[in-house]
């Protein structure tokens, strides 16, 4: 189990992790268009920042992530509530933001190395 994520054990815990799931997408998403907006004001190390941001809720939200699937694998069987998906559907457009964010951000840059070391943290 990943630091600072307990397992689900019911279906409020279910629903407390699709919170925090979404909650993190959504940070992760703002950070990101945040930094496309920098980017087109110039302001490179505020872009980075941001970015950076971003790539942290992106580990919170994926150690979550990580947490209910290997509690599965391992046997722990649950209901899916259409809440965790809904959760997950945030999740997955919120890394799609990013990754356009990213390319977008290179475009306005005239170096855009700084950036592409920038990964999930997975």
């Amino acid at each position: 189990m990943k630091r600072g994520v307990n397992k689900a054990k019911t279906n409020e815990d279910l629903s407390e992790f699709s919170l925090q799931l979404i909650l993190h997408s959504g940070n992760a998403r703002s950070f990101a268009m945040e930094a496309i907006f920098l980017s087109k004001q110039g302001k490179s190390s505020d872009t980075q920042e941001k970015l950076m941001e971003a790539e942290h809720e992106f580990v919170a939200a994926h150690e979550i992530q990580t947490a209910l699937i290997q509690q599965e694998v391992n046997g722990e069987k649950f209901e899916i509530p259409m809440f965790l998906i809904h959760a997950q559907d945030h999740l997955m457009t919120s890394m799609t933001t990013k990754d356009l964010a990213m390319e977008i951000v290179k475009l306005h840059e005239k170096d855009g190395d700084a950036f592409m070391n920038l990964s999930y943290g997975i």
